[in-house]
């Protein structure tokens, strides 16, 4: 048994907060810059640019990469084999995230959804925890804007619709979007589970590195399909129309019911921000 006191998950967190608000991941950035290569001359070759302009202000001056600097998901793998000391969890990723926004001068984003009234804080984090097998934490911190959230959704499919339903149900989603989610967009996709564990799968997949495929041929091939359909709608960067509309597309799977084949998709914008640190 590994004893952790929660105020060493507080410090990963606030680490990885400050450090995603102002940087793009390493695939992302790389994913941009082979948009614009791919790309032809016109705007979204133009919007392209900029957008890779500005992570490196971004980078090189520590100012937020994106003006919305997201609502802040935190995933935590806890292994089995840990015993936590000290104050709760939520409360220590929460006060990780409320002394990171105010440090790094990050907007807060977050309010009652009723109200209206903003909480200041930018908390609470949207916390997920697993228990695998271990003595070690893995931490994802992944800040979450909403233009590109707005624009994700949940099919009940039935079973029948299978693969072509599958690829169906992504490409809409981003057809319907259009130039909303600041594309180009990465897309994330849960295949299975239930109505609330295929969400988080396809958050879960927004983690992957963009241009990572799934293990299983047959996903990746669901992967393949949906990302080449999606880039040949034509919307482009911005909406200015062109080659390349999403960055990628990345699924996550679970067995479901033999009555159900849900699928959800999240949609990210082209500003991927994810950091990744091991306990």
């Amino acid at each position: 048994m590994r004893k952790i006191d929660t105020s060493v998950i507080e410090e990963a967190v606030y680490r990885a907060a400050r450090h995603a608000g102002v940087n793009l991941t390493q695939s992302c950035r790389a994913a941009l810059e082979n948009a614009y290569a791919t790309e032809d001359e016109g705007a979204a070759k133009f919007a392209l640019g900029e957008l890779i302009k500005n992570s490196s202000v971004a980078h090189e001056m520590e100012m937020p990469v994106c003006q919305d600097t997201g609502m802040a998901v935190v995933m935590l793998e806890i292994g089995n084999e840990v015993f936590l000391e000290g104050k709760p969890v939520g409360e220590a990723v929460n006060s990780a995230v409320k002394r990171a926004y105010a440090d790094g001068y990050f907007r807060k984003s977050v309010c009652d959804p009723i109200t209206r009234k903003n909480t200041a804080d930018n908390t609470p984090a949207a916390i997920h925890t697993e228990i695998v097998p271990g003595d070690k934490i893995k931490l994802t911190f992944m800040p979450k804007g909403f233009g590109s959230e707005n624009m994700s959704a949940l099919y009940m499919l039935k079973p029948a619709q299978g693969v072509g339903g599958i690829i169906d149900a992504i490409v809409e989603t981003v057809k319907k979007a259009g130039s909303r989610p600041c594309p180009p967009v990465y897309v994330g996709v849960g295949i299975g589970g239930t109505f609330d564990g295929c969400a988080y799968l396809a958050k879960k997949a927004l983690t992957r590195d963009i241009g990572s495929h799934s293990e299983r041929d047959d996903i990746a091939d669901i992967e393949k399909r949906a990302l080449e359909r999606i880039n040949a709608l034509g919307i482009g960067c911005q909406g200015f129309h062109g080659k390349v509309t999403a960055l990628g597309v990345s699924c996550e799977w679970a067995p479901t019911h033999i009555a159900g084949l849900p699928v959800a998709v999240n949609i990210q914008c082209h500003c991927v921000r994810c950091v990744k640190e091991e306990i």
